[in-house]
């Protein structure tokens, strides 16, 4: 497979990678590696306190992506995907360091072991903060379809656009047609009735409360709910998320909401690091690991045992 073709594999809003009718049933469990916000240029333009013309280097954050991509490498047995819950760069679009911040992170993830799909979900970054139809296609021509569903040993996994939830004031069109495609695929996952459903999006539904009130780094309390809403009548097991650059999470009704930490800048006290999630029968267990500490130890035998468990 050409290099360039791992960063195209959400075609057709599904993931190529992965053949339907080979995962349909569930083969036991299993586990995949979630990491946020790489996004190339975010520590020089925090350090120097300009986020919007700062991000002109990006050494730091390469090293880092580097350090997951190893220690991802590394892992036996391998996970099932590798998914990157958005912001890939700083760069808004139509800014003047994003092409170059996009091939850096493209030359360091084509060193990722071909045989762990890399999954790709927009952040505010990739697409802005008030996306248009422009950026989206845009985005889609860089890293594959901004929404997509793919289905792992009788998994169905969701990735949204949850810009379009933010603010879709510049193309309420396609708010609507995801709106219209999430409700068709939650009826496929009822239909085949799968063992879970686990959501990839950018934005955090909530940080810790359901009910809290809406900032920069949640959804809007009403749109909140009612996706919380819809998410728990599917039966959706997990939300998870980054964009908060910490640590965090919460749950409703049965949904948790995990909010993971960056690859790259850091905003608060955790470590640059990468979330390990196992898919078990009737259960969902993850642990956030340090890079250093997933690098040096890899997974923790807890984790490996529940691994080796046949359901």
């Amino acid at each position: 497979m050409a290099a360039g073709d791992a960063f195209l594999r959400a075609r057709g809003r599904t993931l190529t990678a992965f053949r339907p009718d080979d995962e349909y049933q569930w083969k036991g469990p299993f586990y995949f590696i979630q990491g946020a916000d790489p996004q190339f240029g975010l520590i020089k333009a925090w350090a120097v306190g300009d986020t919007n013309n700062g991000d002109d280097e990006w050494g730091e954050e390469i090293k880092l992506a580097e350090q997951a991509v190893q220690a991802i490498n590394k892992l036996n047995p391998k996970p099932k995907f590798f998914v990157l819950c958005g912001d890939l760069i700083h760069g808004m679009p139509g800014t003047q360091w994003r092409k170059a911040q996009e091939r850096d992170l493209k030359n360091v993830l084509k060193n990722a072991d071909q045989d762990i799909p890399l999954v790709f979900v927009s952040g505010n970054h990739d697409v802005g903060n008030t996306p248009t139809r422009e950026t989206i296609d845009d985005y889609c021509k860089s890293w594959g379809d901004d929404y997509f569903s793919f289905w792992v040993g009788g998994v169905f996994f969701l990735v949204l656009n949850s810009q379009l939830y933010f603010d879709s004031s510049q193309c309420p069109e396609l708010k609507q047609a995801q709106d219209v495609w999430l409700n068709e695929q939650l009826a496929v996952a009822e239909k085949h009735k799968c063992k879970h459903i686990i959501v990839f999006q950018h934005i955090p539904l909530f940080l810790r409360e359901p009910d809290e009130d809406h900032d920069y780094f949640n959804l809007e309390n009403s749109v909140r709910q009612e996706i919380m809403e819809k998410f728990h009548k599917a039966g959706i097991k997990a939300v998870f998320s980054g964009h908060y650059h910490r640590n965090a999470g919460g749950s409703y009704r049965g949904l948790e909401m995990v909010v993971s930490s960056a690859v790259g800048c850091q905003l608060g006290e955790d470590t640059h690091g990468l979330r390990v999630v196992v898919v078990t029968d009737d259960k969902i267990v993850h642990r956030y690991y340090s890079l250093n500490e997933l690098s040096s130890q890899g997974i923790e035998k807890e984790l490996l045992d529940m691994l080796a468990e046949q359901n």
